[in-house]
């Protein structure tokens, strides 16, 4: 199989790697792909949000499967193309994306679908948007509707802070915010394989999206994750695949919209159930650092079949026993403005457990080029020996006054799940499930 993978992040370079592994594979051609993926397969200098650049490479290349990685191809309808073209691909198409593209939008499948999320009031005025942070109160969760590169969330007691976010988002063009109740409880992330009807869920996974250690300073696209979770109640993926993800498929085949790709379930587990954060439409970064580590199964059969209507049909994904850590090292600056251009060192020494994100060959020096700069996985019986794996591998990098946290998967034994999160309950328990 000849394989088209779309983006240029770790989560591409996690991807490439699993990939190009698998014995079915013949090769991964990656656009615009960075230097990790270069050295599984090639890269090719396309545009990924060029829907016709995509089909004339996949033309060129004799291509079988595009697996299109970031989110932004996805809601600039290159999946759409693809298939016009009746090339398979394994992505949604424009509406469909739009999930991820309008969290207002996401707010209304998963009312019209009866899935469990946060209460929330869509506002496109500065006066809707006071209004609403008064009504909700601390903490207060605002949100941009639109894509915002996984920083367009905000999560503070100061008011202040919470409606200057939620001004900067309405004054874009067509600019809309959401201001959600906060929900209380651990986060998970799970990824649910769909082909428009059917869905199968990989494993679950936990993302740290604060800068800081202990949880402070502003929301990043993620600086760390590990997988699996020891600490969720059984039955927990099976019962999110039923109260979620197919009804969220059910719902998107019945607009005449179905989904067809990567279905990222982002939840809280609260004091009154499993909740929907959001959905995303792609594969997460660095959640898929960590959940790929330990697949054991073929990934390019699984998306394959995906892609072509056949998940009901096919094998489900294996994985190994044991626990991976993925830590992410960031730039000066970042979640700001990163400085970028410094020389990288001592990747070669831990090559094998470094995925490239924000990196580029200046000549043949690795230099930084984006604001979270790379992971490096650890692998081990249990999630503290993956810890301390990708910590060891993590002290041989050297990036000048570049940062990273320090308590990416620690104290996990100590995670509190709310005993209404075990199962599922009916809509008449779960109040606010709708968009207000």
């Amino acid at each position: 199989m000849r394989i088209l993978l779309l983006g240029s992040g770790g989560r591409e370079h996690a991807l490439a790697r699993a990939l190009a592994r698998d014995p079915m594979t013949d090769c991964v051609v990656s656009a615009p792909g960075n230097p990790g993926t270069a050295e599984v397969g090639r890269n090719l200098d396309l545009d990924p949000c060029d829907g016709a650049a995509v089909v004339a490479a996949a033309r060129e290349h004799d291509i079988d499967l595009v697996v299109v990685g970031p989110e932004a191809p996805l809601v600039a309808g290159v999946a759409d193309a693809l298939r016009t073209a009746d090339i398979p691909v394994f992505g949604p198409g424009a509406e469909a994306a739009r999930l991820e593209g309008s969290k207002a939008f996401a707010k209304e499948v998963m009312a019209a679908a009866d899935i469990p999320t946060a209460l929330a009031q869509v506002c496109t005025s500065a006066r809707e948007l006071a209004d609403a942070l008064d009504s909700f109160g601390p903490p207060y969760v605002v949100k941009n509707d639109g894509l915002a590169a996984g920083k367009g969330v905000i999560v503070t007691d100061n008011r202040a802070a919470a409606e200057a976010h939620g001004l900067a988002c309405l004054a874009v063009e067509d600019g809309a915010v959401l201001v959600e109740e906060y929900l209380d409880g651990p986060e998970v992330s799970l990824f649910c394989v769909c082909d428009g009807s059917e869905a199968v869920a990989l494993l679950p996974a936990q993302d740290f999206k604060r800068a800081l250690d202990h949880n402070e300073g502003p929301n990043t696209g993620g600086m760390g994750a590990y997988s699996p979770l020891a600490w969720l109640p059984d039955g927990f993926t099976e019962d999110v695949l039923a109260r979620v993800a197919r009804p969220a498929l059910a719902e998107l085949s019945r607009r005449g919209t179905p989904f067809v790709g990567l279905l990222y379930c982002g939840l809280a587990l609260t004091s009154r159930g499993v909740r929907v954060v959001e959905f995303n439409v792609r594969f997460g970064d660095p959640e898929t650092q960590a959940v790929l580590e330990l697949l054991t199964s073929s990934l390019p059969e699984l998306l394959y079949a995906a892609a072509t209507g056949r998940l009901a049909t096919a094998p489900r994904p294996r994985f190994e026993d044991g626990a991976a850590v993925a830590v992410v090292l960031a730039a000066p600056g970042y979640p700001g403005t990163a400085r970028t251009g410094e020389p990288i060192d001592g990747v070669a020494e831990v090559a094998d457990a470094v995925r490239h994100a924000g990196t580029r060959l200046q000549g043949e020096t690795l230099v930084s080029a984006g604001g979270r700069v790379l992971a490096v996985v650890g692998r081990g019986a249990d999630v503290e020996q993956a810890r301390v794996e990708a910590y060891d591998a993590l002290r041989h990098i050297r990036l000048a006054d570049a940062h990273y946290r320090r308590d990416i998967a620690a104290h996990t034994d100590q995670i509190e799940v709310p005993e209404a999160s075990g199962g599922s309950r009916g809509r008449d328990e779960h109040p606010g499930w709708s968009v207000t």
